[in-house]
Parts: C-alpha cells; structure tokens; sequence
C-alpha cells in the first residue's frame, strides 16, 4: 500500500475539507462531502453542469484505495485528484462512528425552482418545515424509488448539503432534480401554475382519505405531495395552501407513521395511479 500522502489535521486542504461540515462554509464554497463508496460512486457517475464535473477530489485511506480500485480509478478518469489520508484525517472528514475510508469533495447539486416548473413535473415531494436530516435525506430517497421528477425543499425546511441528510439520501441526491430554499407559498403557486395538483399530507387529520381518493381514481394527474415536520405536521397556514389535506389512514392500533414511511406511502400511491391506465404516466411522453 501508498504511504498517505495527507498525514496532518492541520494542513491546508484538510482544513478547507473539514469546514465544509458546517452550512455556512458550504454555502459560502458551494461545496459538499459525500462519504462513503455509494455516494462517491453517484458523484463520480453524476455528470455535473457549467460548473464543471460534480466530484472535485477525492480522499482515501490506502486501504480504502485498495479495495476500491474500481472506483477509485473511476474518480481520476473523470478528472477529480485522488488524494490519499490516514484513517485520521479521513475520520476528522467524517461524520459517522465507522468511516468506510472514502469522503469526496462535491459540487453543489440543486436545480433552481423554475427549471423544475419547466420540465413539466407529475410527481413532486416538497419537504415544508421538514428539520431531521435523516427524515429529508429518506424522504429524497423514497421520492427517488417513486420515480418523482423532483424534490423541494422550502425555506424553513433542513440544510440539503447536512451529511446526515447526503448519507441518509443513499445516493438519490445524485439521481433527481432537487429545488432548495424556495418559499412555501411560492412552490405551492408554481406548481399549481404548472398544472400540478397540491396535497398536504397528515397523519389523522385530512379532509380526504387516502384509499378514498384512489378509489375516486382522483390520483393520477400530475401531484405534489406536501410533507412537514414529523413532530408537529404542517402549520394551518400551509395546510390552507394545499389544494386538498388528504390523512393517510391507519388500519391497525398504531399510534401514527413516521415521515418518511408516510411519504413512502402516498408516493407511491400516485406513482401507481399515474400508471395505471389512463394515468398521465401511462402515455408516452411528447
């Protein structure tokens, strides 16, 4: 194995790497750390955009280098350095217990909110309010397996870039176009502009059932699901925004879903509706 090339906690390009854990310098440097081989795969594979390829370096344990040769090389074809690091620097650039030797550098991903209005979307997770990380990055990742066109996540709502939120992700943040920082009241606008109808989703208390609205056949138009905090829902004001509040019905004695399993749930049931025959994802696309 490569003696490491990057030895110091304290050198120049650790340094940088490390700030980048915070918001306020990844917001600055539009900058990002995606650790672990799934995300680096994604990023290596994700083709960027005027700013140039998404992955810009990328560090390693030799160790990790060795063992992910593949990808590794992957990485130095499309242009990013390959930097190598002790298990230490690699830790100090890490934000779990158990690092898995990988942490790339990566450029920021999201798509303003007009161009995701202008691609004519049919299913959207907009994230209100939404303030767990780990709830978002999953939220991301069940919108991704959906087949969403797109994800929102409104002003008041969690640091897309938070590591928790980029792990939790497991790589979907690489697959679809995800709008940041746009205001409630706006996103619900546009996307009812673009002909998109708006649901807030709750857990008891919506004026429509969800099995109703599938029975109803009323799902598979183009939709927007709005999802809030998992500890106290979406404000009346947001709620009031929504073209219809719509609970996802508990059969059994639980108490209540946690957020992304709902998400999970009404995802899918408007990707099933919208394929069902004479849904608006059962005609080819013109």
């Amino acid at each position: 194995m490569p003696t490491p090339e990057l030895t110091s906690l304290r050198s120049a390009r650790v340094t940088a790497a490390h700030r980048l854990g915070k918001r306020s310098f990844r917001g600055k440097e539009r900058r990002f750390l995606a650790e672990g081989p799934q995300a680096v795969r994604e990023a290596v594979a994700h083709p960027g955009g005027e700013a140039g390829r998404t992955l810009i370096e990328l560090y390693a344990t030799p160790e990790a280098a060795e063992r992910h040769a593949e990808l590794v090389a992957a990485a130095r074809a499309a242009g990013a350095p390959v930097l190598t690091a002790t298990p230490e620097v690699i830790a100090e650039l890490s934000d779990t217990v158990t690092p898995q030797g990988l942490v790339g550098v990566c450029r920021f991903l999201d798509s303003p909110f007009a161009a995701v209005l202008a691609a004519r979307p049919r299913l959207v997770a907009v994230l209100a309010h939404v303030r767990d990380p780990g709830n978002a990055g999953t939220v991301l990742r069940c919108a991704d397996a959906a087949g969403a066109d797109a994800v929102v996540l409104t002003d008041a709502s969690v640091d897309l870039y938070n590591p928790k939120a980029v792990r939790a992700s497991a790589g979907s943040l690489f697959h679809l176009p995800v709008a940041v920082g746009v205001p409630v009241a706006e996103a619900v606008a546009g996307l009812r502009a673009a002909g998109v109808r708006v649901l807030a989703a709750d857990g008891g208390d919506g004026s429509r059932d969800l099995d109703a609205e599938l029975d109803a056949g009323a799902m598979s138009g183009p939709t927007a699901w709005v999802f809030g905090n998992e500890a106290w829902g979406l404000p009346e004001e947001t709620r009031a925004l929504a073209d219809e509040v719509v609970r996802v019905p508990i059969h059994g004695r639980a108490e209540s879903l946690n957020l992304a399993t709902a998400a999970a749930v009404c995802l899918y049931a408007s990707a099933r509706a919208q394929r069902a025959p004479g849904g608006c994802r059962s005609v080819t696309s013109s």
